[in-house]
């Protein structure tokens, strides 16, 4: 039986690797008393997007009245982020929110207001601006949902309320937020 020449080679280059790869595996060298061990480095950090979670003031443990803040936060979360110079709801957000809808329709005498927030980045003014835009986007996006917007006020802190005054780019990324708050009705 012939195997076409294009197979062959094939076949040939397929064998001289697997031959280059084995020829390249290494067995440790022992050890004498003298040699000393010389850790690893570690791995170069990573850069990773904070945790799009809730971010709340002070610990958060154990069970909740239901319809209280507290509950609020646990259960519904009372903070999402954006990305940098941007009010578009992201995706990440977007389970916060339908929490917060759906909290919100099981405890309809509660109010709130929508807190927009930026990073120390930029003007005051232009932050004041976007941080409204954020804060409206988050109203715009629960009203859209079913929640009554007369329920729902806005107000823009733009960069004058941080919640992480590090400086790092970790901080400003939490900082760029809008926070619901519970203004009425709340056990």
């Amino acid at each position: 039986m012939t195997i076409p020449h294009h197979r062959a080679a094939a076949f040939g280059l397929a064998a001289m690797a697997a031959l280059s790869m084995a020829a390249c595996a290494s067995r440790p060298k022992p050890m004498g008393p003298a040699a000393t061990l010389v850790p690893a480095p570690p791995p170069p950090p990573s850069y990773a997007a904070p945790s799009p979670g809730p971010v709340t003031e002070g610990p958060v443990s154990g069970a909740a009245v239901p319809g209280s803040e507290r509950d609020f936060v646990i259960n519904a979360g009372d903070r999402v982020y954006f990305a940098f110079d941007s009010y578009q709801i992201r995706d990440d957000a977007r389970p916060v929110l339908a929490a917060q809808v759906a909290w919100l329709g099981r405890y309809p005498a509660v109010r709130v207001r929508i807190e927009g927030n930026c990073d120390e980045r930029g003007t005051r003014d232009y932050n004041f601006a976007l941080g409204a835009r954020r804060a409206d986007a988050v109203r715009d996006w629960l009203v859209a949902r079913g929640v009554d917007g007369a329920r729902i006020s806005t107000v823009s802190f733009g960069k004058e309320h941080p919640i992480d005054t590090s400086g790092s780019d970790d901080g400003a990324a939490r900082n760029r937020n809008a926070h619901t708050a519970i203004t009425q009705g709340a056990t």
